[in-house]
């Protein structure tokens, strides 16, 4: 029996934790505020516009330079999730490379994608609602 979507979503961003590169990005300040202003629809939205144009094709251009570093919380992600290139999503995410991204493989980035922002916004407000009880 296959793990439901959820719990793949879960179990990888679990074990991406654990990779000193990839757990070093977080969301800003401006991220987290861009994202409150537009809302999760509308940054899911997002995902999946620069998931086909970037990733999903089967031989993107600049691929492995094409996604840029900061700029929108979805590049931010993809660089923490190890959706920001074939090479990442191959190696982390065993899609390989030069065919086209499926629509099934297409909905497990993005859900990837903002299954991290979302862990991002709450664990921030863990920490500011704690912050705010002890002092």
């Amino acid at each position: 029996m296959m793990p439901s979507q959820d719990t793949r979503i879960r179990n990888k961003l679990f074990s991406l934790e654990k990779s000193k590169f990839r757990s070093k990005f977080k969301l800003s300040q401006k991220e987290r505020d861009y994202t409150s202003a537009k809302g999760l629809a509308a940054i899911k939205s997002h995902a999946f516009d620069f998931v086909n144009s970037r990733v999903a094709p089967d031989f993107p251009k600049n691929d492995g330079k094409q996604t840029p570093m900061k700029g929108h919380p979805v590049f931010i992600a993809q660089h923490a999730t190890a959706t920001c290139c074939r090479g990442c999503i191959q190696k982390w995410h065993g899609i390989e490379k030069g065919r086209a991204l499926k629509a099934t493989q297409v909905d497990y980035v993005v859900a990837l994608i903002m299954g991290w922002i979302e862990r991002q916004i709450n664990a921030k407000r863990v920490s500011s609602h704690k912050m705010g009880q002890d002092g």
